[in-house]
């Protein structure tokens, strides 16, 4: 038997317990007759009416206080066992019964219809409550399918399918974790995204689904959506039912809320993760920094030795010492950023600052630079009115250094450019060079650790020069970034705040410029 067929069948039955129970009141009253007046016995078949509502409801109320009227003007008013009536006033005594009649039991009918309603109502919240709490505890979005497909399968016969976005917001379906669960297929795709990209539900009826009458509803965080919920039935009314669309929507607001905490959840591991990796890393970086510089420091010192011994070296013998001096120089570099960048990251670097010109660090970049910079023609261009600007003198001469290496390193002979402007509260210094450019997209992660812009070619290096030169930069309070030149080549700026020098330096300088 099909659930229209099983509730018709229920309605029947009440109707027919309601003409019963008149029946049998008519049939208790009817002894009475000789004892009590019969507008006393109008009172029984009130009660009955009354009963009537309060366990079958409006429809079988109504029936009886109509069945209430004819046997009691059959069985009780003169002349009996006829409809027929002597007396005119029992026409009066009919409409009063009935008209309380049908008060009664629509007042009762109210009554019954919403205490099943509190009831309903409070399984409805007892159930969202538990199943609240399962999502609470659920560590995967697997359970958290699993708990919202055996909630609306068992509470409200309803097939649920969970569907969330994976990193290119492509929706995919979420297997419950007992794998046990309604896949609708490739045709609830469609829909489904329709819903996520609107934030707003929609209903489809068999024909436009192609698999059954459904329900999809957006899962809407604070933040954004998080994906969507599909609820399908054989019936049309159990999702479509204005009663049950509260219901499915608190449903689908605490899958929301449980699916943002599991983001959260991940984001936060992650986090964790990347936090434990980078001290790693830091840790592993000073360790290492630490004990190469030492061994580092004698081989340098020993291949001078081999420079400057006496009888001078052969020539082979002493370009090769010559050589091992370059390498080990360069490998000294290398471990000296190493550990700049490890201090950097523990937050242990310290920077001694200092009032001074930007024109002496340039000056001195280029002198420790030296041969590197030979094949290279080199301009500068410095605004006159620079101000002088207060920094640690070391760190930013090793700025330059990184940035003029790296120049000379992807453009060995074409000309490179040193400019410095004031531009309002801060100073911008940029470095400039003919090169192949920037590869498009890695203007950002240039600056990350290890990471280099050309890894073809034979450009040498780790991808530590330009790390350095953001932490330094960032650590003054200014900022770097790097970017093409329309005219071809590439162009890192970095730029100072201004500051405001002490009185005391500031008189100092005006007395030399009198002097």
């Amino acid at each position: 038997m099909s659930p229209m067929q099983s509730a018709a069948s229920t309605r029947s039955l009440a109707y027919a317990w309601a003409l019963l129970a008149c029946g049998v009141t008519a049939l208790a009253a009817t002894p009475l007759l000789e004892v009590v007046d019969p507008a006393n016995i109008i009172v029984l078949f009130l009660l009955t009416v009354a009963l009537v509502a309060r366990f079958w409801g409006s429809g079988p109320a109504l029936a009886a206080a109509l069945a209430s009227v004819a046997l009691f003007d059959f069985f009780f008013v003169p002349p009996r066992f006829t409809f027929a009536v002597a007396d005119a006033q029992y026409l009066l005594s009919f409409a009063v019964m009935l008209v309380v009649a049908l008060i009664i039991g629509q007042l009762m009918a109210r009554l019954r219809e919403e205490a099943e309603s509190a009831a309903r109502r409070e399984a409805q919240t007892r159930a969202l409550y538990e199943m609240a709490r399962e999502l609470s505890a659920a560590l995967t979005a697997s359970q958290v399918a699993e708990i919202v497909s055996r909630f609306l399968a068992g509470y409200l016969r309803v097939a649920a399918s969970l569907y969330l976005p994976d990193q290119n917001d492509h929706l995919t379906r979420v297997a419950p974790e007992s794998g046990v669960g309604h896949d609708h297929g490739p045709a609830a795709i469609p829909h489904v995204t329709a819903v996520f990209e609107s934030g707003a539900a929609m209903s489809l009826a068999a024909e436009e689904s192609g698999y059954a009458p459904a329900l999809a509803l957006p899962l809407v965080s604070p933040v954004r959506c998080r994906g969507v919920l599909l609820a399908a039935a054989p019936s049309a009314e159990a999702v479509f039912a204005e009663e049950q669309r509260p219901l499915l929507e608190a449903v689908a607001s605490l899958v929301a809320i449980a699916v943002e905490r599991l983001h959260y959840v991940d984001v936060a591991q992650q986090a964790t993760l990347n936090m434990e990796s980078e001290r790693l890393r830091s840790a592993l970086l000073s360790a290492v920094s630490h004990d190469l510089r030492t061994p580092l420091t004698v081989l340098v010192g020993l291949a001078d030795s081999l420079a400057l011994a006496r009888p001078p070296l052969p020539v082979a013998l002493s370009e090769t010492a010559t050589a091992l001096r370059d390498q080990a120089l360069r490998l000294s570099g290398l471990v000296h950023n190493l550990l700049d960048m490890a201090r950097f990251q523990v937050g242990k670097a310290r920077l001694k600052k200092e009032w001074q010109p930007l024109e002496e660090v340039v000056g001195a970049a280029l002198k420790d630079l030296g041969a590197r910079l030979e094949s290279c023609p080199i301009r500068i261009d410095l605004a006159a009115d620079l101000p002088p600007l207060e920094f640690d003198a070391v760190l930013m001469e090793r700025v330059l250094c990184n940035l003029l290496e790296n120049a000379v390193k992807y453009a060995p002979q074409g000309p490179i450019a040193i400019e410095a402007r004031q531009a309002g509260e801060w100073v911008a210094v940029s470095v400039l060079d003919e090169g192949p450019g920037l590869p498009q997209g890695v203007e950002e992660s240039l600056f990350e650790l290890f990471e280099r812009g050309r890894h073809e070619g034979t450009a040498t290096g780790v991808g530590l020069g330009l790390a350095i030169c953001r932490a330094i930069v960032e650590a003054h309070g200014g900022t770097i970034r790097g970017e093409n030149r329309p005219e071809g080549g590439a162009r890192f700026t970095f730029t100072l705040p201004v500051g405001e020098p002490p009185a005391m330096e500031m008189e100092e300088e005006k007395a030399q410029g009198d002097d």
